[in-house]
C-alpha cells in the first residue's frame, strides 16, 4: 500500500489519536484523564458514560483541561429533535458528534450543526455480513458504505465514522473534504478477541486514509496507560513524517 492515501487535512498530530472514555463512572474516566496528561488530547464520550452520571458537567469539566470531545451518541430521531439536539451540543463547544439515519435526519443535523462536525455511522464495526443479511441488507458492506458516506457528503454532514476496512474505497471514491474515523483500531499487539469484528491497526488505519483513529481498550487496559498512548502517538507521528 502506498502513502497517497495519508491524510494531509491540517490536523495536529497528536489530536489525531481520539481516546475512547468507556467507563461505568465519571471519576473513572477523570482519573484516566488526569493519568494520561498531555500525551491524550481528544476523547469519546459515548452512551455508557451518558449513563453514568452529569454527562454535560463531564463535558464542561474536559473542556476545562483543553481536551477535544467527540460526543458518540448516534443519534437517531426524528429529524427536528436531532437537529434540536446538535444545536444543544454545538452551544457547549463539542467538536464533533455522530448521527445515524436517512437523509432527513442528516440534514436536519447538518443544518444546526454550526461548529460542530456532524459524523453519520455508516455501518457499525461490530456488524458482518452474516449480520447485514439480517437486518435486510442485500448489499455489500462496502457498497453500503460508500452510498451511505457519498450522501452524508453531499447532505453537509462533515463525515463518516468506518471501519477501516471500508476507507482506502472511500477515499478513492469521494472527496478528501469527507473526515473519516476509524474505530476498533488495534495495535499490533493487542490482537485481542473482542466484539470489533473488522478491524484494523494504528498503521493501517492512517495508511488506508483515516483522519482519525478511536482507541478504547488498548489504552484503558495496558498495565502503564500512559506509556502506551505515547507508544501509539508515536506510531501515528511516524506515519505522518513526510
Amino acid at each position: 500500500m502506498t502513502h497517497h492515501s495519508i491524510s494531509t487535512k491540517p490536523i495536529p498530530t497528536n489530536e489525531r489519536l481520539i481516546m475512547a472514555l468507556d467507563f461505568p463512572s465519571i471519576p473513572e474516566a477523570q482519573a484516566l484523564v488526569e493519568e494520561l496528561g498531555d500525551s491524550v488530547v481528544f476523547y469519546k464520550v459515548g452512551m455508557e458514560i451518558f449513563m453514568a452520571g452529569d454527562y454535560f458537567a463531564f463535558i464542561e469539566w474536559l473542556k476545562a483541561r483543553h481536551k477535544k470531545i467527540f460526543v458518540d451518541l448516534k443519534f437517531f430521531d426524528i429529524p427536528a429533535t436531532v437537529g434540536r439536539a446538535i444545536k444543544a451540543l454545538s452551544s457547549k463547544g463539542v467538536d464533533m458528534a455522530t448521527i445515524h439515519g436517512n437523509d432527513s435526519i442528516m440534514q436536519a443535523a447538518a443544518k444546526e450543526k454550526e461548529d460542530l462536525k456532524v459524523l453519520a455511522v455508516t455501518a457499525l464495526t461490530s456488524l458482518d455480513r452474516g449480520d447485514l443479511d439480517d437486518l435486510g441488507f442485500q448489499c455489500d458492506v462496502q457498497q453500503l458504505v460508500l452510498s451511505r458516506a457519498k450522501r452524508a457528503l453531499a447532505i453537509g454532514c462533515d463525515g463518516i465514522v468506518s471501519s477501516g476496512l471500508e476507507v482506502p474505497m472511500l477515499r478513492e471514491n469521494l472527496d478528501h473534504k469527507l473526515l473519516v474515523i476509524t474505530p476498533g483500531v488495534r495495535p499490533v499487539d493487542n490482537r485481542v478477541e473482542d466484539d470489533q469484528k473488522r478491524v484494523v491497526t494504528v498503521e493501517q488505519a492512517f495508511q488506508n486514509g483515516a483522519d482519525y483513529i478511536v482507541i478504547g481498550r488498548p489504552i484503558r487496559d495496558a498495565e502503564n496507560r500512559k506509556q502506551m498512548a505515547d507508544k501509539i502517538q508515536a506510531q501515528i507521528a511516524s506515519q505522518f513524517k513526510c
